[in-house]
Parts: structure tokens; C-alpha cells; sequence
């Protein structure tokens, strides 16, 4: 809802910097034509199609209780080569506990702005809270703010960063990640089981100490949602993401057979997961890494919760040996730390995995 303030024009707004001003703020002080640098400029992006008149795609259902049986391992297959992804169910989860999550970043956004610059992200840190990170002034940016943490390994938190008010934030956000750890481990170990691998041919090649990463995201309403996107199209520099999607305003969309897609009708209480990059280069491009974006709404805000997994820093991760053959020769070089390599390129509207991709 609208603030009182006095309105705040879209030459002000472009004249400050960026990370002073969050959308919401902008929202909130009646900004009626978003600043130029919102404006996308993407050649992936048709205004035509940033609408509800969008056909839906069925998203598949993978039932983690059932992946030790050879149907349920087929279905994961077909979802992780094909599409790239699905919905996951009796994930062990409790409700309780997802709802505690979407409840928590919606009490979040809505504290007072003094509130949540207590954890405002510094300009040499990707950590904490505030808008997209412009990494280039050329760069279109994303209508979101966001809160940005490590919450895996445990010894890496900068607990500086993680609110104390809600006051439980940090106790329903370490028990969620818990749950979030535990399926990752039962789909990497399920995804090595159906291509004949060792099961942790995949854990293995995170290290023994992988990263997790959680964005919270607000997505304000937007008073130009043919011209401005929440997050640019994109694949995701994870291993695997694992997204806490707003179940009653639609925004993520997909692409498949270089179309685009909603996302709709998820089921309620279900996880919705994304390969990303990573395991695409680590399963030879065997599985596929989804390109999807999110759009604006005229009239109501949206939230979400991603937990990205990655492999430990430093660690080299490749095509596993096992996936290579004639038939299917080496797809992708060997590399370490391909987060730098990713968000190099998902400023520029590339497709970072490109780079590091034999042909």
C-alpha cells in the first residue's frame, strides 16, 4: 500500500544511487514510470508476452517418499532432461515450517526502512539486504529487493546480516535449510542412482563443504509491467535451486522448445526445483539448466524463498567420467568457482555456461 510520503520523481530516483532507494521505496513514494534503468532492454524479453494470456506448462510432480522405486527414478530422469524442472512433494518439510518461511519474508519487507538498513549489504559484499547488484552501468536492472544470505556451512554466516527482527528469523530459516540440505542430498544421490553412478558421484564433486545460498525476494507491484521485469531471463549458476514460490500471485515463467511458459497451478505445500548450471556441466549436459525469468504485477506484490546449493569454493568440478563415452564426448571444460564466470556474464544477458562449453 502507498505511503503518505511525498512523491518521489523518476528523475530523483535516477539521479540517486541505486542502492539507496529499494523498489519498494519507490513504490511507496507513488513513482509512476519506472527510471530508464528498469526499462528492459532485453533481446530475450517480448513486451507482447509479458501477460497472463501466456499458455501454462504442467510442471512435474516427483514424489521424494517414492524415489527408491524405479518409476519415481524414471519420472525424476525424464524432468531433470527434459524440462529441468518439477515440483517435489512429501519432502519431509513440515508445513508448519513453510509457512513460518513465507510468513517470515513477508514480515520481513514490511518492517520500517531504518529497520531493514540495519542489514543493508555493503558495497564490497554480495551478503544482506537491498536491490539488484550492478555489476555494470549499461546493465538493466531487476524490479526486486532482496535479502541475500549464506546459510551452509553453519561457519560461514555472517550472522551481521540475519535479521533479529521477526525475532525467530534466524530459528525457522536454520530449520528450513536443514530440510532444504536433506532433499538436495536425496536428489543428487537419486540423480547418480538412474544414470548407474556411484550415488554420491555428485555430493562427491561439491566437496565436503558445498554452499547454500537464500534470497528472500519482494517483487513490489509494478506501474509498468509491459517494460519492466522482476528478474531478467536467466539459468540459475546453482547445482540445484530450490524455490519457496508465492502459491497465490503468478510471476515465474520458463521456456521450453524457445517458448515461454507460466508457471502455474502448483501444488499446494510442494518445493519447486531447478537444475542449474552446475549439475548441467557436472552431468555432461545430460540434465538441463532451465532458462525462466519473473515478470511484474500491476496490482500485487510477490514473494519467494530460493536456496541455491553450489559446490564448495575452490573446488574443480567437471563432466563426471562416468558420463563421458563417444556417443557423448566431453561437453564442458573443467573449472573452479563458476560464480565468477556466472554473474560476469547474467549481467550481460549471456548464458554463462556457454563460456566454459566444448564444442
Amino acid at each position: 500500500m502507498a505511503s503518505s510520503s511525498p512523491p518521489l520523481a523518476t528523475e530523483e530516483v535516477d539521479q540517486e544511487n541505486h542502492s539507496s532507494v529499494t523498489v519498494q521505496e519507490m513504490v511507496n513514494h507513488g513513482v509512476h514510470q519506472p527510471p530508464n534503468r528498469y526499462i528492459c532492454k532485453d533481446p530475450l524479453y517480448d513486451e507482447s508476452t509479458n501477460s497472463t494470456s501466456l499458455p501454462s506448462i504442467d510442471i512435474p510432480v516427483i514424489d521424494l517418499s517414492r524415489l527408491a522405486t524405479d518409476e519415481e527414478l524414471q519420472k525424476l530422469h525424464s524432468a531433470l532432461s527434459s524440462l529441468g524442472c518439477f515440483q517435489v512433494i512429501n519432502h519431509g518439510i513440515e508445513v508448519g515450517n513453510l509457512g513460518e518461511m513465507e510468513e517470515l519474508v513477508r514480515e520481513f519487507f514490511r518492517l520500517p526502512k531504518e529497520e531493514k538498513q540495519k542489514y543493508a549489504r555493503p558495497a564490497d559484499d554480495i551478503e544482506g539486504y537491498g536491490t539488484d547488484i550492478v555489476l555494470s552501468e549499461s546493465q538493466t536492472l531487476d524490479w526486486t529487493d532482496r535479502l541475500y544470505l549464506l546459510v551452509i556451512p553453519e561457519d560461514g554466516r555472517k550472522l551481521q546480516f540475519w535479521p533479529q527482527n521477526p525475532k525467530d528469523f534466524r530459528r525457522i530459516l536454520h530449520e528450513y535449510s536443514l530440510g532444504v540440505t536433506n532433499i538436495i542430498k536425496i536428489l543428487l544421490q537419486s540423480a547418480a542412482k538412474m544414470l548407474d553412478l556411484p550415488e554420491n558421484s555428485f555430493l562427491n564433486q561439491c566437496g565436503e563443504k558445498p554452499i547454500m545460498f537464500c534470497r528472500f525476494n519482494l517483487y513490489p507491484p509494478c506501474p509498468r509491467p509491459e517494460q519492466v521485469l522482476g528478474l531478467k531471463p536467466h539459468t540459475d549458476g546453482s547445482g540445484l535451486t530450490i524455490l519457496l514460490p508465492d502459491k497465490e500471485v503468478e510471476g515465474l515463467q520458463l521456456v521450453k522448445d524457445n517458448k515461454w511458459y507460466k508457471v502455474a497451478h502448483l501444488l499446494p505445500h510442494a518445493l519447486l526445483v531447478n537444475a542449474g548450471d552446475q549439475l548441467e556441466i557436472m552431468s555432461n549436459g545430460i540434465f538441463k539448466s532451465p532458462m525462466h525469468r519473473a515478470v511484474t504485477n500491476l496490482e500485487k506484490e510477490r514473494i519467494s524463498v530460493a536456496m541455491f546449493w553450489a559446490p564448495e569454493l575452490g573446488k574443480e568440478i567437471g563432466p563426471l567420467e562416468g558420463l563421458i563415452n563417444e556417443e557423448r564426448p566431453r561437453r564442458f571444460a573443467k573449472l573452479k568457482d563458476y560464480h565468477l564466470t556466472y554473474f560476469k556474464h547474467y549481467q550481460l544477458n549471456q548464458r554463462a555456461i556457454d563460456a566454459v562449453r566444448i564444442n
